[in-house]
């Protein structure tokens, strides 16, 4: 009985440690990927810049854009059919 309690207290052990272990790493892939992030949102603001001394009007556009898809089956009601 007493190997049986052991072996069980050392899967547990084992299942702690995989699982810690993945948080840890899928913790890191986190941070990563904000870091990633960060720098993807810098080089679209320097791009929103440049646009902008060009005397382009991404706001406008936007707008344009929307009423274009005004009307339209949105995104979700389409996945729920």
């Amino acid at each position: 009985m007493a190997k049986e309690e052991e072996k069980s207290v050392s899967e547990k052990s084992e299942k702690v440690g995989f699982h810690k272990g993945s948080l840890a790493t899928l913790t890191k892939e986190r941070e990563e990927l904000l870091r990633i992030l960060q720098i993807v949102e810098q080089l679209m603001q320097m791009h929103i810049k440049e646009l902008k001394e060009m005397g382009v009007d991404l706001v406008a556009q936007a707008k344009e854009q929307a009423k274009k898809l005004k009307g339209k089956t949105p995104i979700e009601d389409v996945l729920k059919n």
